[in-house]
């Protein structure tokens, strides 16, 4: 074992960081999800202007142009029109506005910035890994290797989106949880003022609110915490009080604005974002369109393979045989996890948390589609610490049965390493560069 865990992992980060920098270098502009409008929100903040969204934010029709055309530069005089961005929360906008005005607004030096948030994932990955199973270090290892170099994760990683941030915050959080629920040193106030980060750059990370109360209910119910007579009214009173206290503050300034600018009950904007989207496709007209087999269908392949890799605007999939590795990879980690019982060991609520992030990122996925036809996997990316886990402990504990291997609990990080990154730059190579690239690179009118 490394004479200090904590930096074991630093290869995984090197790593990451050179094939997250290629795709940030070499994805060709505007092709990531959103990331005109996000990019958009950043100009405008860049102009001390808080954005605002409104009638116009959104255009169909421009939209699809440019998209069909691969954002060849000549496509491009309404690019700065997408501004349906503007209902999210300022903080990810906010710390990317100094290296927009620096850079005299350089796509790709957003880009990286975001890579080095996604950093912060990967390196989060393996501490929740750790915390959970102390001494597992190649476990852990494998763990943050399959966070990642997901595919799909590294490309929305190497964008100008929300999520970056957002989903570090996710990962902060659910380690210090952990930590709290096992009776460790993390003081309510940090994940307090992580939360109320939260609430100040981006709604799908509100969720965690109930992975926090969990870790109170866990550490209350503990018999440490009994010990440290934690279970009385006051001081149970006093944890939730040092947590909103150190949240508040982010949610009354976020929510109150909202509401003075859209009016109450809209506190997130999302009444307003909805009503200014006109003409993005709905759930309902489509399930009328196709039907409900070819919806289910539909949904399942589009959301399992987005999960993996569907790069740009859902134009440019992984090949079959990748998803179908993915999906071997991902079934048989989870399959020996059940049948070896790899989840002994775990630091206590470990497993609880686990299964509510898990639960509530795929229930935000089902809630979105009741409204929008939105089959993206990456909507999902909250769970990726509690699946990369999951998988790594069972994968290990195959390896553990294997005679061969057996003393070698190296060769699941450094195998899965080298084979997702090789896939990672082929893809780049293969896939993203040639399938995305404007249409007059390659001569077509």
């Amino acid at each position: 074992m490394p004479n200090n865990p904590r930096y074991a992992v630093f290869p995984i980060l090197i790593l990451y960081l050179w094939v997250a920098g290629l795709y940030a270098i070499y994805t060709p502009a505007w092709q990531s999800p959103d990331e005109p409008a996000h990019y958009n929100y950043v100009r405008q903040m860049a102009a001390n202007e808080l954005p605002v969204i409104a009638a116009g934010d959104w255009d169909s029709a421009s939209l699809d142009a440019m998209k069909a055309a691969r954002f060849a530069p000549g496509m491009l005089t309404r690019l700065s029109a997408m501004e349906y961005e503007d209902h999210q929360p300022p903080l990810y906008y906010m710390l990317l506005t100094p290296f927009y005005q620096a850079s005299g607004g350089n796509l790709i030096v957003l880009r990286l910035i975001s890579v080095l948030m996604g950093a912060g994932v990967v390196y989060m990955a393996y501490l929740t890994a750790l915390r959970a199973f102390p001494g597992r270090v190649a476990m852990a290892i494998a763990a943050a290797a399959f966070v990642a170099f997901v595919p799909q994760h590294v490309h929305i990683l190497a964008s100008v989106n929300n999520d970056a941030l957002a989903l570090l915050l996710v990962a902060m959080i659910l380690y210090f949880c952990i930590d709290y629920a096992d009776g460790g040193q993390t003081p309510l106030w940090r994940i307090g003022l992580l939360y109320g980060f939260a609430i100040a750059t981006k709604t799908t990370a509100y969720m965690m609110a109930a992975p926090i109360l969990l870790a109170l209910l866990i550490r209350a119910a503990s018999r440490q915490a009994k010990t440290d007579s934690e279970t009385s009214r006051p001081a149970w009173l006093q944890a939730i009080i040092v947590f909103g206290f150190s949240a508040a503050p982010f949610a009354l300034l976020w929510w109150g604005r909202n509401v003075s600018v859209y009016g109450f009950p809209d506190l997130f904007g999302l009444r307003a974002h909805d009503g200014v989207v006109v003409g993005q496709l709905r759930t309902a007209d489509y399930l009328a369109q196709v039907g409900s087999a070819a919806y289910w269908e539909t949904a399942i392949r589009t959301t399992l393979t987005s999960f993996f890799g569907m790069f740009g605007w859902m134009a440019a999939p992984l090949p079959d045989w990748a998803l179908l590795g993915f999906l071997a990879l991902t079934g048989l980690g989870l399959c020996t996890f059940v049948v070896f019982k790899a989840w002994r060991g775990a630091a206590r609520g470990t497993w609880p948390l686990f299964g509510v992030t898990a639960g509530l990122a795929i229930a935000m996925l089902i809630y979105y589609n009741t409204q929008f036809v939105q089959f993206q996997g990456r909507y999902m990316f909250a769970m990726l610490i509690p699946l990369g886990v999951t998988v790594a402990l069972g994968l290990d504990s195959l390896r553990a049965q294997l005679p061969v291997i057996k003393a070698w609990p190296w060769v699941l990080p450094v195998a899965l390493t080298v084979s997702m990154v090789a896939l990672d730059v082929w893809l780049l190579a293969r896939v993203i560069i040639p399938q995305l690239a404007p249409i007059f690179s390659y001569g077509l009118p």
